[in-house]
C-alpha cells in the first residue's frame, strides 16, 4: 500500500495521519486548545522527574529501635528489635534478618566513619552471625513495614578484645527482578565492648541545661503588688507533665549532671507561683497555671539540693552578640555585669543553694579574642568552650583534658565537640535515639582507649534547649554509663580545676575564625542602641519616683532579656520584645504630665499664674522642677521680676497638684509662655506645654474716671442718709400730736387706729 505524502512532498506515515484525523476532530475543543499550548520544552511534570527508587542495599530501610543492654557483660543476652520498611517497588520473598558483629573500630575516626556508610559492602561488612539467631520474613510487599526481634546470648557474638565493635542487622531477600539472595537493607550500631572496669576512668562532666525563651514583660499591673505580666502562658507548657522543662527535671534529678540554670526561667516560674497575668491583644487576664509552678520548682528544689549548679548572667545574655556588635555601643558591658550579679541572689532565693557565678557560655562554645574577653568582663574566670572551635594543633594523638589556661587568669573549659553534638536532631524517632545513645557510648569508649594509661577529663555541653525527647536519650545514655566501667562523673567546678595536658591547644583562634553562620544569627547593634535609649529614659525616670525600685527591678531585668541568647534566628520577635519595653516605659513616664491650659488673661499690673501638673502613677513623685519661661521678658516677667520662674514638684500618687507662679506686666498685649518640667540636675521631662497670656493693663485716666464715679456714689448716699433723718424726724412729731412747728397735746390718744402698742393700726417701717 502506497504512503501518502503532505503538500510539500513528505511521506505521511500512518501514525502521523491518525494523529491529524485526531486533531481535526478535536478542533476547536478546549481540551485540545489546552495541549497544544504545551510547550515541547516544557514536559508534564509527571515527565519532569520522578523520585529515584531505592534498590540493592537501600531497597529496605532498616530501623534499630531497642538496642540492650547498650553495654552488655558477659553473661548478658542482647536484645535487638527495629521494624523493616520495603520501599522498593517489588515484593520481597524469602528474606531473613541477621546480626552481623564486628569488626573491631580503632579509634575515635573510625567510629565516625562507620556512622557515615549507608549501604552494604562487601568485604567490609563481617559475614552473617546466622541461624538460630535469625528472624525470617518470607513476604514484605512493597511499602508494607514489619516489626523483628533478634535475641542473643554476648557470648555467641564472637567478641574479643575489648573496645567498640560495629553491630549491623540486614535484611537477606530476594525480589521478582532479582532471583537470588542478597543484601537488601542494612544499618549498622556500635556495641561498647568492655566487661571489666579500665584502671583509669575519664572523668565526664555532662551540663544539664535549664534555659528557656523570655516570656515575662517589663510591665507589671497597676497594684501595689506589682502583678507580673507574662507575654504568653506557653512556658506553662513546658513545665507541665511530659513538658520539656519537666523532663529535664524529672531525669536530671537522678543523673550525676552540673545544673546550668538560667535565673531568668527561675524567677519566671516563681513568678507564676503567685498572681500573675498573661496579655491577650491590648488586655490582660488571670494567669491559672500557679499549681504546675508551684509543682515544678518544688521538684527543682529536691533535685539540686546535693548537686553541682552553675548560674549564668540573668537572661542568658548572647556574650558574641555584645563582643562583635555591642561593647561599643556604651552601657552595654554594665548590663552584663548587673545580670551577673542579679543571678546569684536568684538562685540563692529560689532554690535555696549557693551557685557558681564563675563560668561564661559562649553559643556553641565558640570563640574569639573579643567573646573571652566580654565573657570575663563581668568576673567570670571560665569560659566554657568546644573543640571545634579550640581546636587541637599539636598533633596529640589523644582527646586531651577539658580544662586549659588561655592566659589572663582565664580558664577554657573546653567541651568535646562529637559528644556534645551527639543528641541534636529528631529524637522522638525510635531509631534515631538508639543510635544516638549508641554512638555516645561508643564515642567515650574509644576516647578512654586512646590513652588508658593517662587520666583525662571531658565536657560534654549539649545544645542550650534541648526537647523532651533529646533530653530523654541524654538521660539514657548516662544510665547506661553508671555502672561507671570507663567514665565516671566529676562536676563542672573540678573539671575546671583539673590539671591541663601540657600539650593542648590554649591559643584562642582569631575573630576573623569566628563561625559566619553563628555570626549571622547575632543581634544587631541598633540592638544595643535600642536598649541604650530605654536605659536612658529609665535612668531620667526613676529619678523623680519616690519608690524607684518598683521600677528599676522589672525593667532591669527586661534590658536583660532584650541580650538573651534565646533571641538567636528570630530577629522580628526580639525586635517587637525592644519595642514593647520602650513603649511602656514611655507609657510610664507619659503618667506624669502638664495639664493643658487655655490662654490667661491678665487684668492689671500683677497676677498669679496657675500651672497643673498630674500624677496617674500608683507611686508619688519627687525631685521634679517645674519651670516657666517668659518669650516677652518687656511685657510679662514672672516671679522676682526674671523671664525664668520654677517651682519644685512633689505628688502623691493619683493626684494632680496646681503649681502658682506670680507674674507681673508691663505692657499691654500677648506674651508666650512655655512650661516645662525637669528633673533636679536639669534634665528635661516630658513634653514642654505653651499657652498665651494676654496683658491688658489699667490706665491713669480710666482710674480718674473709676474715682469720679466713686465720689458721685459716695455723696449720692450722703444725700439719701440726710433725707431719710428728716423724714423720721417729722414722724417722731407727728405721733406726738401737733403739728410741727405747734406744741403737742399732752393727753394722747389710745383709740383702735392708733400707732400705740395697744392699738391695731399698721406700724410704720423704718
Amino acid at each position: 500500500m502506497a504512503e501518502a505524502a503532505d503538500s510539500q512532498g513528505a511521506v505521511i506515515s500512518p501514525a502521523r495521519r491518525w494523529l491529524r484525523r485526531t486533531a481535526s476532530l478535536l478542533a476547536g475543543a478546549p481540551l485540545l486548545a489546552a495541549l497544544l499550548s504545551i510547550s515541547p520544552a516544557a514536559p508534564p511534570a509527571q515527565a519532569a522527574g520522578t523520585a529515584k527508587t531505592p534498590t540493592g542495599s537501600r531497597t529496605v530501610s532498616v530501623s534499630l529501635d531497642t538496642l540492650a543492654p547498650s553495654a552488655p557483660v558477659e553473661g548478658d543476652t542482647l536484645t535487638v528489635s527495629g521494624t523493616l520498611t520495603n520501599r522498593g517497588k517489588k515484593t520481597i520473598t524469602d528474606g531473613v534478618v541477621d546480626l552481623r558483629v564486628g569488626p573491631r573500630l580503632s579509634g575515635r575516626t573510625a567510629v565516625d566513619e562507620a556512622a557515615g556508610r549507608t549501604g552494604y559492602l562487601p568485604g567490609s561488612d563481617p559475614a552473617r552471625l546466622g541461624d538460630p539467631y535469625t528472624v525470617e520474613v518470607p513476604k514484605l510487599p512493597s511499602g508494607v513495614s514489619q516489626d523483628f526481634t533478634l535475641a542473643v546470648p554476648v557470648n555467641k557474638l564472637g567478641l574479643g578484645e575489648d573496645g567498640v565493635y560495629q553491630l549491623g542487622v540486614s535484611l537477606t531477600g530476594k525480589t521478582s527482578g532479582a532471583p537470588y539472595g542478597q543484601v537488601l537493607g542494612i544499618q549498622r550500631t556500635f556495641l561498647p565492648w568492655q566487661p571489666e572496669d579500665t584502671r583509669n576512668k575519664t572523668g565526664l562532666t555532662f551540663l544539664w541545661p535549664l534555659i528557656a525563651s523570655s516570656h515575662v514583660t517589663a510591665e507589671t499591673g497597676s497594684d501595689e503588688q506589682q502583678t507580673p505580666v507574662f507575654a504568653d502562658d506557653d512556658l506553662a507548657v513546658e513545665l507541665a507533665p511530659g513538658g520539656r522543662l519537666e523532663q529535664l527535671v524529672s531525669l536530671g534529678s537522678s543523673l550525676p549532671v552540673t545544673w546550668v540554670i538560667d535565673p531568668d526561667l527561675l524567677a519566671s516560674v516563681d513568678a507564676m507561683t503567685k498572681n500573675y497575668r498573661v496579655k491577650i491583644g491590648d488586655t490582660t487576664v488571670p494567669g491559672t497555671n500557679q499549681p504546675i509552678a508551684k509543682q515544678w520548682l518544688t521538684a527543682l528544689q529536691a533535685a539540686v539540693k546535693d548537686g553541682s549548679v552553675v548560674a549564668l548572667p540573668f537572661g542568658d545574655p548572647d556574650l558574641a552578640s555584645i563582643a562583635h556588635r555591642g561593647k561599643n555601643v556604651s552601657g552595654t558591658l554594665g548590663h552584663l555585669q548587673t545580670a551577673t550579679e542579679v543571678a546569684a541572689v536568684t538562685v540563692e532565693t529560689v532554690l535555696h543553694v549557693k551557685p557558681s557565678t564563675d563560668f561564661a557560655w559562649p553559643v556553641e562554645g565558640a570563640v574569639d579574642p573579643s567573646v573571652v574577653d566580654v565573657a570575663t568582663s563581668a568576673g567570670a574566670h571560665k569560659v566554657i568552650a568546644r573543640s571545634d572551635s579550640l581546636e587541637e594543633r599539636g598533633g596529640l594523638l589523644y582527646t586531651p583534658t577539658a580544662a586549659r589556661p588561655i592566659g589572663g587568669g582565664t580558664t577554657a573549659v573546653v567541651a568535646d565537640h562529637r559528644l556534645s553534638t551527639a543528641f541534636r536532631g529528631d529524637m522522638a524517632k525510635a531509631g534515631s535515639s538508639t543510635s544516638a545513645v549508641q554512638k555516645f557510648l561508643a564515642q567515650t569508649l574509644a576516647l578512654t582507649e586512646q590513652a588508658p594509661d593517662k587520666e583525662r577529663s571531658i565536657v560534654v555541653a549539649p545544645q542550650r534547649t534541648p526537647t523532651a525527647a533529646q533530653a530523654q536519650t541524654m538521660a539514657r545514655a548516662l544510665q547506661a554509663l553508671s555502672a561507671q566501667r570507663w567514665t565516671q562523673p566529676l562536676d563542672l567546678v573540678a573539671a575546671a580545676e583539673a590539671k591541663p595536658d601540657a600539650r593542648a591547644t590554649t591559643k584562642v583562634p582569631k575573630t576573623s575564625a569566628y563561625p559566619k553562620k553563628l555570626r549571622s544569627q547575632e543581634l544587631p547593634t541598633q540592638a544595643f542602641q535600642d536598649i541604650r535609649t530605654t536605659q536612658s529614659s529609665l535612668d531620667s525616670f526613676q529619678v523623680i519616683l519616690t519608690q524607684p525600685e518598683r521600677v528599676v527591678s522589672p525593667f532591669g531585668n527586661a534590658v536583660n532579656r532584650a541580650m538573651s541568647t534565646s533571641w538567636r534566628g528570630r530577629p522580628l520577635e526580639a525586635q517587637r520584645y525592644r519595642d514593647a519595653v520602650r513603649l511602656y516605659l514611655q507609657s510610664l513616664t507619659n503618667e506624669v504630665q502638664l495639664v493643658t491650659k487655655s490662654d490667661v488673661t491678665l487684668s492689671g499690673r500683677s497676677a498669679t499664674i496657675p500651672v497643673t501638673v498630674q500624677n496617674k502613677l500608683v507611686q508619688g513623685i519627687d525631685h521634679l522642677v517645674l519651670r516657666l519661661t517668659s518669650n516677652n521678658a518687656a511685657r510679662l516677667k514672672l516671679g522676682d521680676g526674671e523671664a525664668v520662674a520654677q517651682r519644685p514638684v512633689r505628688i502623691a500618687g493619683g493626684h494632680s497638684q496646681s503649681v502658682k507662679f506670680d507674674a507681673s506686666a508691663n505692657a499691654n498685649g500677648q506674651a508666650q509662655v512655655t512650661a516645662r518640667l525637669f528633673t533636679e540636675d536639669g534634665t528635661p521631662y516630658g513634653e514642654e506645654m505653651t499657652f498665651t497670656v494676654k496683658v491688658s493693663e489699667v490706665t491713669p485716666t480710666v482710674l480718674l474716671v473709676i474715682a469720679g464715679g466713686l465720689l458721685l456714689l459716695v455723696l449720692a448716699g450722703i444725700r439719701m442718709y440726710t433725707h431719710r433723718k428728716r423724714a423720721a424726724a417729722g414722724e417722731a412729731q407727728e405721733s406726738d400730736g401737733g403739728e410741727p412747728g405747734q406744741p403737742s397735746d399732752p393727753t394722747p390718744d389710745t383709740g383702735p387706729e392708733s400707732g400705740s402698742p395697744s392699738g391695731t393700726g399698721e406700724k410704720v417701717d423704718r
